[in-house]
């Protein structure tokens, strides 16, 4: 069974993320989305929301498994017998920063990572970015899967 990793924190999940989630969906047989938990870090969504919403938004694909994981993504792959990391790369600023990390996952454990180019209409996109336009009241809807974007609307409204 060939399995791959996309990993991140999505907080919260945008249309960029799901555009390399169903594009590995259709290269593996299982693709693990792996949320990270950064204690350090308070996002505007727990670990929890974050999975529910992403179970959701990727439930079409059929072979996607989401879960949370802290410490190093390559003991994550290995606990599950993951072979492959994909990497959505939106800029060449990107790729400076991957594949450092790319090349120390593979060290440590053999572990390999694969960069897709993100789609052109979502070069732009970071959830920060998504988070901080909404904040001003900005339109993102077109940036985010419409449950998504509700739930993001909402969170918002009660700050």
């Amino acid at each position: 069974m060939r399995r791959a990793v996309c990993p991140g924190s999505f907080d919260p999940i945008t249309n960029g993320h799901l555009d390399i989630i169903g594009r590995a969906s259709k290269l593996y047989d299982v693709v693990h989305v792996a949320v990270m938990i950064n204690q350090s870090k308070k996002g505007l969504f727990t670990v929890d929301e974050r999975i529910e919403l992403i179970r959701e938004v990727t439930a079409d694909f059929g072979n996607v498994e989401v879960e949370s994981f802290h410490g190093l993504l390559v003991d994550f792959c290995k606990q599950r017998e993951i072979p492959a990391i994909v990497k959505g790369l939106r800029a060449v600023s990107d790729f400076d920063y991957e594949l450092q990390m790319a090349q120390m996952n593979n060290g440590l454990s053999g572990v390999e990572t694969l960069f897709v180019p993100t789609n052109p209409t979502y070069s732009f996109l970071s959830s920060s970015l998504v988070k901080e336009v909404a904040t001003w009241g900005g339109d993102v809807s077109h940036l985010l899967p419409p449950t998504v974007h509700a739930v993001l609307v909402e969170r918002l409204g009660q700050r």
